[in-house]
């Protein structure tokens, strides 16, 4: 039988892989823990009992890590976007109104996927690198009636920390609008109580805070948000990201579409992995590990590029000095020390991760490490050994929260 196409030259895998593994310190994808590896190896049937066991595990589990009672939990088989989209595409419609608070790229997101699905969209952004205040909320919510109001725990962009998310929220319920929080880089990083708060849909995916696997996201509902899917009458866009449709997996374990089997795998292992250290004790690890880490960084003579009163020890932004390039900076740190940090969005920053598997004592040395020398050879004079001992400083002083 004659084939009209040849096949193309022929790569492995191994071929385009670097020879050593990145290490993996940007903000996100984090590295993820072997039983999550293996569990990602892994296949079983997507329906049937033994999923069946395994999405009951972890919707359990999810709710601990949410801080809900909630059992309007859904994965979906994308990235976190994919959730975000989720909770726009199910909550609005045209007629309907949004309010979106933008800090940066991703809370920005918000604005975009409301109006692709006909929503009346007011967007309110403060300065650059600047949060969300309750002022700010009550003056935005004084000039109109929303349905939903929008925003971020934790801006990855630009490493902003929404201080005043709780506030925030109870200002957007006592308007009458369900809230809808993106956080990706902060769930199991820092206290976020769905419940307590008054979240009606809460986002996170895989690669960050969870230290899972790309590809793979959740989304809770509230109560109050499950009515108004359950009672819209307008027709919805999506197939996939239909809430009502994925329930029918994740509620009563009947067939939606093919489900991300290793990934939901991954997720059950990282949620576990969550459960077991405890919320209380992975808060303080987070945080103990991204202040040694910000005080290396400024000990070795670097400028953070968020002020202390509004900075996301999740994600830390770090100022590029003038005459430094991001790219050539990265590259070198990957080419040399085989580390990777990130870039940003049209700003003069790079950023560190301190999400999950990140906060581990060897990794902050080497990426600090990494960082400091990259910096020098880029003609960047600075005190990386001072650095270092900032950060041993800082962990011998809370080494029992850092055993790998």
């Amino acid at each position: 039988m004659n084939v009209p196409f040849l096949p193309p030259k022929l790569t492995s895998l191994s071929d385009i892989l670097p020879p050593e593994p990145l290490l993996l310190m940007g903000a996100g994808p984090v590295p993820i823990p072997h039983s999550v590896a293996r569990a990602n190896g892994v296949i079983i049937n997507h329906l049937g009992g033994t999923m069946d066991a395994v999405i009951g595990g972890v919707k359990k589990m999810a709710q601990y890590a949410f801080q809900t009672q909630s059992d309007k939990i859904l994965g979906v088989a994308g990235a976190s976007s994919a959730s975000m989209e989720m909770a726009i595409a199910n909550l609005l419609w045209p007629g309907r109104k949004a309010l979106v608070f933008k800090m940066g790229t991703f809370s920005g997101r918000f604005g975009d996927m409301a109006q692709g699905v006909g929503a009346d969209v007011t967007i309110v952004e403060p300065a650059v690198a600047h949060p969300i205040t309750g002022e700010m909320a009550a003056d935005a919510l004084k000039k109109g009636q929303y349905d939903v109001v929008t925003l971020v725990q934790g801006e990855t962009s630009c490493g902003v920390f929404n201080k005043e998310l709780p506030e925030i929220i109870r200002l957007s319920k006592e308007h009458g609008a369900l809230v809808v929080i993106d956080a990706v880089c902060t769930l199991t990083t820092m206290p976020m109580n769905m419940d307590q708060w008054g979240v009606d849909a809460l986002i996170t995916g895989g690669q960050k805070g969870l230290s899972s696997i790309p590809g793979v996201s959740l989304i809770a509902f509230s109560k109050e948000a499950w009515e108004v899917i359950e009672k819209r009458t307008t027709r919805q866009p999506h197939w996939c990201l239909n809430a009502l449709f994925a329930q029918q997996f994740w509620g009563h374990q009947k067939y939606h579409y093919t489900a991300p089997v290793p990934g939901i795998l991954a997720l059950h292992e990282a949620l576990r992995l969550i459960c077991e250290e405890t919320l209380e004790k992975r808060f303080e690890r987070h945080f103990l590990s991204s202040i040694a880490l910000q005080a290396g960084i400024e000990a070795m003579g670097l400028k953070l590029f968020i002020p202390k009163a509004y900075r996301l020890n999740s994600v830390v932004a770090i100022d590029l000095p003038s005459g430094i390039t991001s790219h050539q900076l990265r590259q070198y740190m990957s080419d040399v020390f085989h580390v990777e940090i990130s870039g940003a969005f049209g700003l003069d920053i790079v950023r560190i991760g301190q999400m999950g598997e990140q906060c581990r004592s060897h990794n902050l040395f080497k990426v600090l490490y990494a960082l400091g020398m990259s910096f020098k050879h880029e003609g960047l004079d600075l005190k990386v050994s001072q650095g270092m001992a900032a950060l041993e400083e800082h962990l011998v002083q809370d080494a029992e929260h850092f055993v790998d």
